[in-house]
């Protein structure tokens, strides 16, 4: 017969090791977040096949966010060959995309759910 009687252990508290990492594991994960938040914003409606504004002026060589909102009655879709990026909208959505530093020039964009209508375009200055 065991004299040993079984007692829990106590449970281990973080050490300062611990909590540094959980701390900066934290802080990796909300800068992204704080970054997207703080690029320049540029509002572009689509409806029914058309953009609103049609021509986006920006700064060349800084990034920036198009915050897209279809107000249409049908799907839309943000699409720019030249910039690589494509975004489909339900009616009534609103979303964004991050577009890269561009350098001086015009970067058309159009949407493919309406083909025979004018495209619009970003001024890079």
């Amino acid at each position: 017969m065991s004299r040993h009687t079984h007692q829990k252990p106590e449970p281990r508290r973080p050490g300062p090791v611990h909590r540094r990492l959980a701390g900066l594991i934290l802080a990796c994960s909300v800068m992204p977040l704080m970054a997207q938040a703080q690029l320049p914003s540029i509002e572009l409606s689509l409806r029914d096949g058309h953009f609103i504004p049609a021509l986006l002026e920006v700064p060349a060589g800084q990034r920036f966010k198009i915050i897209l909102k279809n107000i249409g009655e049908g799907p839309a879709e943000f699409e720019s060959t030249p910039l690589r990026v494509e975004k489909v909208l339900s009616p009534g959505v609103t979303t964004f995309v991050v577009i890269h530093p561009l350098k001086p020039g015009s970067y058309p964009f159009f949407d493919d759910f309406n083909p025979q209508l004018p495209e619009g375009a970003i001024l890079a200055k």
